[in-house]
């Protein structure tokens, strides 16, 4: 805290037009064309977490009823969603994540597929729903 008070306002503008932005998504849509959705009740909670999965295994059959996004760090994911539909992600790319849709996303990989995943939800209400495989 003394440091940022102590440091001009001008010398954070100098270091920020340093800075190197990439852009890696606009959309009004996840991955699987469903519109972008936002609570509109409740106190907003915003969880990150940095997700590890070894090779093979997977997230196991689950839903989102708040808005998720995440980024690979490394690794693959191959999610596949409840109708069917499969969408690989490899290092490097955004996931704008389905809400209210059964998925399940496997390491399909021969490394572990790491992602940082931010969950803009709503205190009290879960960002996970766990469910059974919905094609048994």
């Amino acid at each position: 805290m003394t440091l940022i008070a102590a440091t001009p306002a001008s010398s954070f503008a100098r270091d920020y037009a340093q800075a190197k932005v990439e852009k890696l998504e606009v959309t009004s849509t996840n991955y699987a064309g469903q519109p972008l959705t936002y609570p509109v009740t409740g106190k907003p909670e915003v969880t990150a977490l940095v997700v590890h999965l070894p090779p093979g295994s997977s997230t196991g059959w689950h839903k989102h009823p708040v808005p998720v996004y995440a980024y690979m760090l490394e690794g693959e994911l191959t999610v596949r969603t409840e109708s069917g539909d499969e969408k690989r992600f490899v290092k490097g790319e955004p996931i704008i994540e389905v809400m209210n849709l059964l998925h399940n996303g496997t390491n399909t990989g021969r490394k572990t597929a790491s992602l940082v995943v931010f969950y803009t939800g709503v205190e009290g209400v879960p960002n996970v729903i766990k469910a059974d495989n919905p094609n048994p």
